[in-house]
């Protein structure tokens, strides 16, 4: 089921130790900065929470994974202030998902743009499918990848990331993506994916949960450093919102 409320929907079930995290928004699955503050307040509860070790992410329909930002709500900010906050949503997520003590996994489905490619490298683990492109498109419309630049780099190296923010509207294969490290697993189907998906998910939450708390910490070691610099990033994205020209570039996307 897909949601139609404009806001966005996030709906959390835990089954054993395994919360299953699942957004959707009617805009192929886009993020409203209600929606992320939600999600951001969601991972931080289940980061506390001892009855589960691993987190699965993923978002509702059959189509695209995560289209990044809303549009309808950036062409809202009128000042600097309020691009700030907005684009401070996207830095509140990825420092939530990479302080969380939990194992947070991908699923990512469908194609995905901008935001959502920083939302899956800040997952811990991804499994795709086919289907699965991607995309960072934020040049042709003004701004730049900045706040979730250090969460794709970190994963694909500046090269890979440099490859594709300055062909913002090529899209990369799922396979691309995994050779460059975004993706851990790529399947043909999502039928498959998802059985493969169930059974790694298994063999998780069967391990030392203080295991899994204490690599997650080596593993994003050096990041502590990115509560000020994405948000500083993000002040930086929303003065390049209000420029002319990504007005321009927006208002015709939209047409």
């Amino acid at each position: 089921m897909v949601t139609t409320r404009k806001n966005g929907s996030l709906y959390t079930r835990i089954d054993g130790k395994v919360a299953h995290v699942e957004f959707g928004h009617p805009a192929s699955n886009s993020f409203v900065s209600e929606l992320l503050e939600r999600l951001t307040d969601t991972i931080n509860e289940l980061s506390d929470n001892k009855a589960i070790s691993v987190i699965l992410l993923k978002s509702e329909g059959e189509k695209a994974f995560c289209a990044g930002a809303s549009f309808d709500e950036l062409l809202e900010v009128s000042n600097l202030e309020e691009g700030k906050a907005f684009f401070s949503g996207f830095a509140h997520v990825i420092n939530a998902m990479r302080k969380c003590k939990k194992v947070i996994v991908g699923r990512v489905h469908g194609k995905t743009v901008g935001g959502g490619v920083g939302l899956a490298a800040a997952c811990d683990y991804v499994y795709s499918n086919v289907n699965s492109s991607i995309k960072l498109s934020e040049l042709s419309i003004g701004i730049a990848p900045l706040v979730i630049a250090p969460a794709v780099a970190r994963k694909i190296g500046a090269a890979a990331m440099g490859e594709m923010s300055l062909a913002p509207t090529e899209w990369k294969s799922a396979y691309w993506a995994q050779e460059k490290g975004l993706f851990n697993k790529v399947y043909d189907s999502v039928q498959e994916m998802d059985k493969e998906l169930d059974f790694f998910i298994l063999k998780l939450e069967s391990y030392n949960p203080d295991a899994l708390t204490e690599w997650k910490k080596v593993l994003w070691e050096g990041t502590d450093h990115w509560d000020t610099l994405l948000t500083d990033r993000a002040a930086i994205t929303g003065k390049l919102a209000l420029s002319d020209f990504t007005r321009n570039a927006l208002s015709k996307f939209k047409k």
